[in-house]
């Protein structure tokens, strides 16, 4: 098919410009020294590990794309919130194709907005740090750092807003899912760099198998887990709950429409990976402030505080698992109606074998909704949770990729496998992989 062969050359552009953006150094950066600082700090657990993680190494190389997406992230997750809780946004979004264009412009300048202050956040940390008597940020006079400060800071909010637009044109011209696609991009280009450390594990418990043997039992349990996350993944994501419809015959003008039996399909990952994406944007903040922080703070409340929320701690174990279940029951809120499907299935003359029209109707649905959403989010918690448990349990948090990198590479290709096909199917009635 010649238009879904354009769709597809026009993504794979798109992601080569964004792996070209992620090797093009900004100026007055001492790449050499920021990769080095952040190996050690990526080794801590800190929060821009796991953004130099989606942004595919752009941000260890102190390059245009180093902060990646996030706050395109930020700006959705303040948007969402803020569509519920302001009355005239709520009514913009039920506006149709304009009220949503109008809340998009929106995102965008928030965006902006968030570019510049985590751009202005990122450079006095670069500034204040330095690895190896090496300074990171590079100027020689007071003159040249105020012109060096707003030429890094204007290049990282460019950066994001030049990886926006990639993403609406690929939602326009490609494939779909373009912020989506751009974050899978990122993921993928770090895997080989995980699992060379990998390699570099099992080779070092060949070289001292006295001291490293228990490498030759984690490498390959590691492998196993990443392999059973991937089917787990792909089995959840698919898996729903049907609820059975019958349908009454019923007169439309001149004609008689039989009765027919149908059902709604309520998926159980019905949010997709968005909970857990916000809820590593929310709990990525105290680690984020504590890196800008630096040495300022070494002792006393909020040292503790800080440690609380590092990566992999108990604390912030638990606290990620309820924001998980806490957003995906918000998603759903939002994508589901009870009421609404009740109504419109009594317009029907559509009813729920053995449950009465109306409000029993809508309770029903609102009790099925509840449980399957909590199950889903179960199911995202543990998922997301698990490799972060084992390489904290192991001391491979080198290698460990986050459960939430799994969900995205695995929800962002079979998306846009169902993408393709439907494009197929519109076409010749034919899936892509058929």
């Amino acid at each position: 098919m010649p238009d879904l062969r354009k769709k597809l050359f026009f993504t794979l552009f798109i992601i080569i410009i964004f792996r070209i953006g992620s090797v093009i150094p900004v100026p007055f950066l001492n790449a050499d020294a920021l990769q080095g600082l952040m190996a050690t700090v990526a080794g801590q657990g800190s929060a821009l590990g796991y953004l130099d993680m989606l942004s595919g190494g752009a941000f260890a190389s102190a390059t245009l794309f180093a902060m990646s997406i996030t706050p395109y992230i930020n700006a959705s997750i303040i948007m969402q919130l803020l569509t519920v809780a302001i009355p005239p946004l709520e009514r913009l979004s039920r506006d149709g194709e304009l009220g949503r264009k109008r809340i998009t412009a929106i995102t965008r300048y928030l965006t902006v907005g968030l570019g510049l202050i985590q751009g202005t956040g990122f450079y006095f940390y670069l500034r204040a740090s330095s690895y190896e008597d090496s300074s990171i940020v590079q100027y020689t006079s007071g003159g040249a750092q105020v012109f060096s400060a707003i030429v890094i800071i204007l290049t990282f909010t460019a950066g994001t807003a030049l990886l926006m637009w990639l993403g609406e044109q690929i939602n326009k011209r490609g494939v779909g899912n373009g912020i989506s696609v751009i974050l899978f991009s990122g993921i993928v280009a770090n895997m080989p760099t995980i699992f060379w450390h990998l390699i570099n594990y099992f080779i070092e418990a060949c070289k001292y198998p006295g001291v490293s043997w228990k490498y030759f039992i984690l490498s390959p349990v590691f492998l196993l887990i990443f392999l059973a996350l991937l089917w787990i993944i792909s089995f959840m994501y698919d898996a729903e709950r049907r609820i059975p419809i019958q349908y009454a015959k019923r007169v439309v003008g001149r004609k008689m429409y039989q009765g027919q039996n149908t059902h709604i399909p309520i998926k159980i990952s019905g949010a997709g990976v968005m909970p857990v994406i916000f809820a590593s944007a929310i709990l990525s903040i105290p680690s984020t402030i504590q890196v800008f922080l630096g040495d300022s703070v070494q002792e006393g409340f909020w040292k503790g505080f800080f440690d609380a929320f590092t990566i992999g701690g108990w604390i912030y174990c638990i606290i990620f698992a309820i924001l998980i279940i806490l957003f995906a029951f918000f998603y759903v809120t939002i994508q589901y109606n009870p009421i609404e499907m009740a109504n419109n299935l009594r317009q029907n003359n559509g009813s729920i074998p053995g449950i009465r029209p109306g409000k029993a109707t809508s309770d029903y649905i609102a009790k099925i909704l509840s449980k399957i959403t909590f199950i889903g989010a179960l199911f995202l918690a543990v998922v997301a949770l698990v490799p972060m448990v084992y390489g904290s349990a192991t001391g491979m948090q080198q290698v460990t990729m986050g459960g939430t990198s799994i969900i995205i590479l695995v929800g962002v290709a079979l998306e846009t496998i169902k993408q393709m096909e439907s494009q197929m199917q519109m076409r010749n009635y034919k899936g892509f992989l058929d």
